[in-house]
């Protein structure tokens, strides 16, 4: 089963969507800003790959932060900053049978999905 997680107006999401279809690779996908994104998927994706690759420190919703939440950022802070504003976590996240992937490298899918 493969469950892909992102913003359905995302240009990467959309992006990875294409790659999926065009594999006749099968998936859910999860609007987290619609309907959002719980504590304990967080936390397990931090568990998995670290908070540091979750967090979308590149995008303007990070960027437009005011500067303390910026400074001091430890797992705790990231996941409440990726509770409150769904738009700080880098896309897509994909679950899949075999693990967790973050962000779009076709590259890496291709010998995963």
């Amino acid at each position: 089963m493969v469950i892909m997680y992102g913003l359905t107006n995302c240009d990467t999401v959309r992006k990875a969507r294409g790659w999926l279809a065009d594999r006749g690779v099968a998936y859910d996908f999860h609007d987290y800003k619609k309907s959002g994104i719980d504590r304990a998927h967080l936390e397990n994706w931090a568990d998995s790959v670290g908070w540091e690759k979750l967090l979308n420190r590149a995008g303007t919703t990070f960027r437009k932060l005011p500067d303390m939440d910026k400074a001091d950022i430890d797992r705790a802070k990231a996941i409440d900053l990726m509770i409150a504003q769904p738009s700080l976590i880098k896309r897509p996240v994909v679950e899949h049978d075999n693990g967790i992937l973050i962000g779009f490298k076709p590259d890496e899918w291709s010998g995963k999905l």
